[in-house]
């Protein structure tokens, strides 16, 4: 059996597409802002991707860039940026200091602006089956089942990870009534006991919990479909940097029966989503207009 790898390239490519048609078609003039505070190397290497992305699919990126930020100063800054018609998405790059309250920050930011979908009201919509924005990385995974035609519908997907931004909405998605949905869906974390007990009954399996090399081959069933949804950074062997996924890749890689890599998966999709959601929300402020 000859695995199909799962890259998300051209997933990325063909979003970008469908953006940039929706930006020129409808006239849009999309603004992402993206705050980020600090000097974390790994934030501003994905922001700077966000910005030269931005420019080719003809969305204005402003990057505000702070040293240091107290909860009451971003507050304002947010009501501010909320209020500003130029700016159809707000991007908040974590992490954050330690003394803000992100739950907090998160429910401040206009709903209709909350490009990243952690507001509290695309959370609910989220769960209803309503129109919303959606966490770009569950969201990826979706764009990757859907660009590869992967079944969903009546199979058993298991999924690694109970987080806010991955692995809730994205169990959540497979549950809907919808191409990408009606599947029975197990979520398992760090208290669920044996794992592999699970993990072996997977008909698609999506890894989002953040440790690294963890699923090994005796621990998924012949012929199953991985979507790695992790990014760790470990050193190799000769003790150089490098970024796997929560997936050992080569060990699973004969056993199923398709996989994302990591990188080049799913998160190569992430920005491309992020972005689609800016110019979704540029269409509807001017509609509204």
């Amino acid at each position: 059996m000859e695995t199909t790898i799962l890259k998300g390239k051209g997933v990325a490519d063909k979003l970008n597409l469908v953006t940039r048609e929706m930006i020129d078609n409808e006239n849009l003039s999309p603004c992402l802002v993206v705050i980020l505070i600090g000097d974390d190397p790994a934030s501003e290497y994905y922001v700077s991707n966000i910005v030269k992305q931005g420019k080719k699919s003809g969305i204005e990126v402003r990057l505000q860039k702070y040293e240091m930020m107290d909860q009451p100063s971003l507050v304002d800054i947010i009501m501010q940026l909320n209020q500003d018609d130029s700016v159809s998405g707000i991007m908040l790059q974590k992490p954050l200091p330690k003394d803000i309250d992100e739950d907090f920050i998160n429910n401040l930011i206009c709903p209709d602006k909350d490009v990243d979908g952690f507001n509290p009201m695309n959370a609910g919509k989220l769960y209803l089956e309503q129109d919303c924005f959606i966490p770009c990385t569950a969201e990826s995974v979706l764009e990757i089942i859907r660009h590869y035609q992967i079944e969903t519908e009546s199979k058993h997907i298991v999924v690694i990870g109970r987080s806010n931004i991955v692995g809730k909405p994205v169990a959540n998605l497979f549950l809907h009534k919808s191409s990408t949905g009606n599947a029975t869906v197990t979520i398992c974390h760090s208290k669920t006991k044996d794992i592999s007990n699970y993990t072996r009954q997977a008909d698609i399996l999506v890894a989002a919990v953040g440790k690294a090399n963890l699923i090994k081959k005796e621990m998924i069933k012949e012929g199953c479909i991985i979507i790695d949804a992790g990014i760790n950074e470990i050193k190799d062997e000769s003790g150089k940097n490098i970024y796997v996924g929560d997936i050992d890749y080569q060990d699973c890689l004969p056993k199923c029966q398709a996989i994302t890599p990591v990188p080049g998966g799913v998160g190569s999709v992430t920005t491309s989503i992020l972005l689609s959601h800016v110019a979704r929300s540029a269409k509807k402020m001017k509609k509204n207009k």
